[in-house]
């Protein structure tokens, strides 16, 4: 009798961690978008951006997870540091790829509160313009083809770095009937530049998550 019952009781907790497992998914996918704040001395010289995101990742269980993530974010110089560099207009661009755990704080309730971060590589891009007409070549049934100028940015000067970075934040998200959640997230971010100079920023983002 104690042996069909321990049988029974093993069977039983086989059973349960097998449904618990089966109520996340193994794999996950997101994508999201928002502002983007530069901080410190970066904030002296650019302007509040934005950002677009995507990742695809697993999850080890309800409480911890993984994701390969690809981010951009885009700034614009300030006018202050445009007068003193002389030029225009310009913009700052960083593409992220990187590396990110997740700790879910509370898996199992409405609003998932989790932790995220990570790290990898970041292509930072600068570029000073200029506004310029552009021709372009339309074409009308009536009239053929014909040139039209259009607004366009004349780049001036530009360079671009591939440096290390980091990224740490939290977010929060709500289930859905559509077997996802939408989440909203902040995540401060540094990048490693040279000579001991970095550049900080924090996007906030808001997106759905599978």
């Amino acid at each position: 009798m104690k042996l069909v019952f321990a049988c029974s009781a093993l069977l039983f907790s086989a059973t349960l961690a097998i449904a618990q497992n089966n109520e996340v998914p193994r794999f996950s996918g997101s994508i999201a978008g928002g502002f983007t704040n530069p901080l410190g001395t970066t904030g002296e010289h650019l302007d509040t951006g934005w950002n677009i995101q995507g990742g695809a990742g697993v999850n080890f269980n309800a409480w911890l997870g993984a994701q390969i993530q690809g981010q951009f974010d885009d700034f614009g110089i300030n006018r202050t540091t445009l007068d003193n560099a002389g030029f225009p207009d310009g913009a700052v661009h960083v593409f992220s790829a990187t590396i990110d755990p997740i700790v879910h704080l509370t898996p199992h309730s409405h609003a998932d509160i989790y932790l995220i971060g990570g790290g990898g590589l970041y292509h930072v891009y600068h570029e000073f313009t200029q506004p310029t007409v552009a021709a372009v070549t339309g074409y009308d049934p009536f009239f053929g083809f014909f040139t039209v100028g259009v607004p366009a940015d004349q780049v001036l000067a530009s360079y671009s770095v591939n440096k290390p970075g980091w990224n740490g934040g939290m977010g929060i998200a709500f289930g859905t009937k559509y077997h996802g959640k939408f989440f909203a997230e902040a995540r401060f971010t540094h990048v490693f530049m040279s000579r001991g100079v970095h550049m900080d920023y924090l996007p906030v983002s808001f997106g759905f998550r599978w």
